[in-house]
């Protein structure tokens, strides 16, 4: 299939595309390494307390995000991509400059719901793809999608490290002006990607997160992979929640390793997401990509829960980065099976079901960690990491079912 005739400079769009997902998630991977000591100097509190205090942070930013994507899909299905991401990218700018100048601890949080409100633009970027894409290629584009957000966090949580060395709100400020620059030069140079005769109604009784998933449950082999999507991402908020505050505690890790680290896994999602998952796609197909790549995830988080040592993170690290694989292949497969004018609403439902174990994911593994990492009972700081073994195996179940009822190739 070839791509639609009235995609407008394709290949020059969805670059640019990703160069916003790109600056987006350079400003949210520079405030990763300073987190905790922002929470300490906010709060007083210590290294377990304040994880438990990030999480609440993660809970108010998935929140928004959980609420908001399907309206911003929904807005995008609407007025078309470019205003959309233009906008919200604008607004996260200033938002991280409100962060930067925080006076106490909820000022914080009416940033990081802030936050979360113009985080949703994910789902406007991703239908860009499936605009001006042919069906057959949306899973090499939503890799290099996918690569752009993660080179943006090889360089962020490097540099937020380097920043943070010289004030914890600095790295704040470099992303509030890093998301305007964005946004200034994307209104020159950004196009839209859905012409007018592609554009549906918004209405509210869709542009909700059950109202969307409602919709995609008319598909049942979407509503299989959200589900599968949902528990994947559960699984990650072990990483997402606790990374800094475990590795500080059991190897006594520094800022600037921290930032390293993730920086690390984020020049291996570039690869495995922006190169190998086309590459893997074209070779074994879309299904084979899926199951590769938990084939991976697996032994990566065992290998957290029970590390012995710095090496066995690092391992853990070059392992999970195939995990990468999966998910740009499951959003071709969702893709081909829902209609032209509801794809910004199918990368809300995406982004909801993310955002949803947001919601309760860092409560839970700061909680879990909490409770295992303080001189009380049993120490066992890498309690999350072994939760999400066993949510991943789940997953890994629920997927080869939902791969197996797919019995003929998308129309």
């Amino acid at each position: 299939m070839k791509q639609p005739p009235n995609a407008p400079r394709a290949g020059a769009t969805l670059g640019f595309v990703a160069f916003i997902v790109f600056i987006d998630m350079v400003g949210l991977g520079l405030i990763v390494p300073v987190m905790p000591t922002l929470l300490e100097s906010l709060t007083g509190a210590t290294i377990d307390r304040t994880a438990e205090i990030g999480g609440w942070l993660l809970f108010a930013y998935a929140l928004m995000q959980f609420l908001f994507s399907p309206v911003i899909g929904g807005l995008s299905d609407r007025f078309g991509r470019r205003p959309v991401l233009l906008l919200t990218l604008m607004l996260l700018g200033v938002d991280y400059l409100i962060m930067a100048w925080a006076p106490d601890l909820w000022w914080l949080f009416v940033g990081r719901l802030m936050s979360g409100i113009m985080g949703a633009s994910w789902a406007a970027a991703n239908s860009c793809i499936a605009d001006i894409a042919a069906p057959e290629e949306r899973g090499r584009y939503f890799g290099m999608l996918g690569g752009a957000g993660a080179s943006g966090f090889v360089i962020g949580p490097a540099i937020g490290g380097v920043l943070g060395s010289f004030g914890e709100r600095l790295p704040f400020l470099a992303s509030g002006v890093l998301c305007v620059i964005g946004a200034v030069v994307g209104y020159f140079l950004l196009r839209e990607t859905l012409p007018a005769d592609r554009r549906r109604h918004f209405t509210l009784a869709r542009a909700n997160p059950f109202g969307s998933i409602l919709q995609m449950a008319r598909t049942p082999i979407v509503l299989g992979f959200l589900g599968i999507i949902f528990l994947m991402q559960m699984a990650s908020q072990s990483i997402a929640s606790v990374w800094a505050y475990y590795n500080t505690l059991a190897f006594g890790w520094s800022e600037w390793n921290i930032g390293l680290s993730v920086a690390l896994y984020g020049v291996l999602l570039v690869i495995v997401q922006g190169v190998l998952t086309g590459a893997s796609i074209t070779r074994f197909g879309a299904k084979s990509t899926c199951v590769i790549g938990f084939l991976f995830a697996i032994p990566a988080y065992s290998l957290f829960a029970f590390a012995p040592g710095s090496w066995a993170m690092i391992l853990g690290i070059v392992l999970g980065s195939f995990a990468g694989l999966t998910f740009p292949a499951m959003q071709q497969l969702m893709s081909e099976r829902i209609a032209h004018d509801a794809q910004g609403e199918l990368q809300g439902a995406v982004a909801s079901m993310v955002s949803l174990t947001s919601i309760v994911g860092p409560l839970i593994m700061t909680g879990l960690f909490g409770a295992f990492a303080d001189d009380q009972g049993l120490f066992f700081p890498g309690a999350p990491f072994a939760l999400s073994v066993a949510i991943l195996i789940a997953a890994f179940v629920a997927l080869l079912w939902n791969l197996a009822r797919i019995k003929a190739p998308a129309v």
